[in-house]
């Protein structure tokens, strides 16, 4: 792969990423490298989607992709979420 390849990927990656967290309602606890990390992820994986559905049209395809990098920022978000819960006050006694 070029350095043009890797540049795309990555300016194609943030796009996803950025359109994804914003079809997710609310904050999401995540960075801007997971946010790139989750849209070149999405952007893969909805077009092995689309071309296993045999969508064509750049539209759908497009939207299946950032529908993919949503899902994983919403996993992503919720399993941070959860991991950075406060204990019970006064610790365990």
């Amino acid at each position: 792969m070029t350095i043009g390849g890797v540049l795309s990927a990555l300016l194609v990656g943030l796009i996803i990423g950025a359109l994804g967290r914003l079809v997710v309602p609310g904050r999401q606890p995540i960075g801007c490298l997971l946010t790139v990390l989750l849209g070149i992820v999405g952007s893969v994986a909805g077009l092995a989607i689309a071309n296993a559905a045999g969508v064509g049209w750049w539209p759908l395809v497009l939207l299946c992709q950032i529908g993919v990098a949503a899902v994983g920022v919403a996993l992503v978000a919720t399993g941070l979420r959860r991991s950075r819960r406060p204990g019970p006050p006064g610790g365990w006694r």
